[in-house]
């Protein structure tokens, strides 16, 4: 029986179609800026959120950690929200690699308000506390489950930064999913972010890659940054011509991805041992058991029918739709979850 793997929207292989992009893809050396692929998927991506430059990166974490490098001075600090992935999930990097402290806030979801930045930001002629320097939004959140961000807040932001000369940042690792799910245009956030990262490996299934867009006057020293994290990279046109193809083909088959989490939580809600379900935006599922302890039977009774999802902590359990679950194993998911008897 074929495994179903909902654990995140990373454990996607590519397609065939994907793997034939990648088998066929011109090759050089990108550490040069020789390979053509490379440079054909960065000035797609520039164009297509209308900022100057983009840079291919390894992995989404590195592209976010080289963003807070070029807008940061050590000492300084940047607010994000307390659930932010770039202080939960990428290894203290902030710190190590840039020197820098988080002001955590207290969002809603992973999601901040143009208000509470305001109000977290240190007097610049306090110099007991670190100069505030830069906001990180996150869209889709992660920790928030797959929540996504009003525009209208990220306009405000955007104004509170001007008025403060900070850099705004956005971890776009599932933008897609939030543009598709939003019905929005890339061109909106290039207006408003200063840097946007985006992820080819998650939703839009790719074996690797994030891209780092931004405008010129912050993007000059980027592939500098990139050399220094250890980012530089030899014939990953191979790579980038699995991203060409992603964005060629599986931006609007997210809708596919949202759809079956509104009805995996449906199902959800529906069962007695669930306590609650948090609202579902996009591709991801936050959910609670009635007894938290009853959490291992749960997570056997998957196993059993070759099912995997993720236990997050604190008796947060996590479903992620993605490109490898097709309708079949939905189907079956779906009457897995309600013969469940705990």
């Amino acid at each position: 029986m074929e495994e179903i793997d909902l654990r995140s929207d990373t454990v996607t292989r590519p397609t065939k179609g994907m793997l034939q992009a990648i088998m066929t893809a011109k090759v050089g050396d990108d550490v040069y800026k020789e390979d053509p692929t490379v440079n054909e998927l960065e000035e797609k991506l520039a164009k297509m959120f209308g900022m100057d430059q983009a840079l291919f990166f390894p992995t989404g974490s590195m592209a976010n950690q080289a963003a807070i490098k070029l807008h940061t001075q050590p000492a300084e600090q940047l607010i994000c929200d307390k659930w932010a992935h770039v202080y939960n999930y990428e290894g203290g990097g902030v710190s190590f690699n840039s020197g820098v402290s988080c002001k955590l806030v207290d969002g809603d979801r992973g999601m901040i308000t143009a208000a509470q930045v305001e109000e977290n930001i240190n007097p610049p002629d306090f110099y007991h506390s670190p100069l505030t320097s830069l906001v990180c939004l996150e869209n889709t959140t992660n920790k928030g489950g797959g929540a996504c961000y009003d525009l209208e807040e990220i306009k405000k932001i955007r104004k509170v930064c001007n008025t403060h000369n900070l850099g705004l940042h956005l971890d776009g690792a599932r933008l897609f999913n939030a543009l598709q799910a939003k019905g929005e245009s890339p061109k909106e956030y290039g207006k408003l972010f200063d840097t946007i990262s985006v992820c080819l490996s998650k939703g839009l299934g790719t074996p690797m890659g994030s891209v780092l867009l931004g405008n010129k006057d912050i993007m000059k020293n980027a592939i500098r940054v990139r050399k220094v994290l250890g980012g530089g990279m030899r014939q990953v046109g191979f790579m980038a011509a699995a991203g060409i193809y992603a964005l060629d083909n599986n931006i609007h088959r997210l809708d596919d991805d949202h759809k079956r989490a509104k009805e995996i939580g449906a199902v959800l809600s529906a069962q007695s041992y669930i306590a609650t379900v948090e609202t579902i935006e996009t591709n991801i599922i936050i959910f609670y058991l009635k007894d938290v302890s009853q959490e291992a039977d749960f997570m056997k009774s998957l196993q059993k029918e070759n099912i995997r999802i993720s236990n997050m902590g604190q008796g947060k359990l996590r479903i992620v739709t993605h490109l490898d679950y097709p309708e079949e194993m939905h189907q079956k998911f779906l009457e897995v979850l309600k013969t469940i008897t705990l």
